[in-house]
């Protein structure tokens, strides 16, 4: 049983955002019903499929059933008013205004169901001039600074993050801040709408060291050369391994690890300042000493000597290095209709109640008549609704 055991959730968005968010706290307990079109939500259609369903939408999608619901009709609105009236939070990214034109605002929607969470995912907000522009996660990372800080140190060109990270940072706030809204309903018996974009998440994730150089507006700095001692890549005999020394005492021990202790008394690195404002000097001198050793006999000397250090990895080899094997961070499962399925373990780990992964992502409409039958509807009516094309089994 997890800790949102007994919390209904509606899951009316799409792509990456919401429907991540719905994933975690489906992860923690609640039962998450996806509500979706006829024809299926867009993420469903992007990538290679695997019984029926990509990777992707797997892996932002596990813990929830699937309604096939057609909206437009009067029969489909009537299901999902029925589900709204006992539903704890709903959840939903369309763009700012069609939520209202579709029938099912905050407003409405409260007025059914007073103690609801509703929350509200969008690109930019519901004010600007971008406020009502389609959105992607490029479109955010551009707009974030994100391709700032991903720029060529050499060339100066901007850089993009190769993942959805600002789809996932807002999925991150979205869970965070449903948790926050239901324990605030607990204590004062009032339900909230929750209002987040993806702009304001992101800037929020990407400021205390990425944006450091704007916080105080006296000492505004040039960021482009702020915390450049993030990328750490060193490349030995054999491959490649990362390491890090922030405090004095790490910088010493590398220094000893690497047989080095004339750097310990050279004044470019005698402080943790000094040693950032030499950043490209002391990456070329401890480049030169790592490149005369293997990763292994690297790895193994930083350790003995208490460096912080790691391999770095590639995605295959992530899944049988023995740190995420004996910690169990990806979980190996046989699931029927897809073989052996790999997925990281819920992050928050309770100690009195479980967050897991209960249930495979679902085909689309799987659960349509169960949900139905849950609202009261017989096999007769949900036959009815099958036939009219109101809603889709799986």
């Amino acid at each position: 049983m997890g800790p949102l055991d007994g919390i209904k959730v509606l899951d009316l968005t799409s792509m990456v955002s919401g429907p991540v968010a719905a994933m975690m706290l489906g992860d923690q307990g609640a039962d998450v019903i996806k509500v979706e079109p006829l024809y299926g939500e867009q993420l469903r259609h992007l990538g290679e499929k695997h019984n029926d369903i990509s990777a992707t939408f797997y892996s932002c999608n596990r813990n929830k059933r699937s309604l096939a619901l057609d909206l437009k009709t009067t029969e489909g609105q009537e299901v999902l008013w029925q589900l709204i009236e006992t539903a704890d939070v709903l959840l939903q990214n369309f763009r700012p205004g069609a939520i209202e034109r579709m029938g099912f605002g905050e407003d409405k929607v409260r007025q059914r169901n007073a103690g609801i969470i509703f929350v509200s995912i969008s690109g930019f907000g519901e004010d600007g001039p971008y406020a009502h522009k389609r959105v992607y996660d490029p479109i955010i990372q551009g707009l974030s600074g994100a391709t700032d800080i991903q720029a060529n140190r050499e060339t100066g060109r901007p850089g993009m993050f190769r993942i959805i990270i600002a789809d996932k940072i807002s999925a991150l706030t979205a869970a965070q801040a449903v948790s926050s809204a239901l324990f605030h309903r607990e204590r004062f018996n009032e339900g909230q709408h929750i209002k987040l974009s993806m702009l304001a998440a992101t800037v929020a994730f990407f400021w205390p060291e990425g944006m450091n150089g704007l916080t105080f507006a006296e000492k505004q700095m040039d960021h482009s050369k702020n915390f450049s001692s993030i990328d750490l890549v060193y490349e030995s005999i054999d491959g490649f391994i990362t390491l890090s020394t922030v405090s004095d005492k790490e910088w010493k021990a590398l220094c000893a690890a690497l047989e080095r202790d004339d750097l310990l008394t050279d004044k470019r690195f005698a402080t943790g300042i000094a040693r950032r404002e030499h950043t490209k000097e002391r990456r070329a001198i401890i480049g030169a000493e790592i490149q005369r050793r293997s990763t292994n006999e690297l790895l193994e000397l930083l350790d003995r000597h208490d460096v912080p250090c790691a391999p770095l990895l590639n995605r295959g080899e992530l899944l049988n290095h023995p740190q995420i094997v004996e910690s169990n961070t990806v979980t190996r499962e046989v699931i029927p209709g897809f073989g052996e399925v790999r997925q990281p373990i819920p992050a928050a780990q309770f100690q009195l109640t479980q967050s897991s992964l209960r249930i495979p992502a679902p085909k689309l409409g799987q659960h349509s008549s169960e949900i139905l039958e849950e609202l009261g509807y017989s096999a007769a009516n949900c036959a009815d609704l099958i036939n009219a094309n109101v809603v889709v089994q799986a």
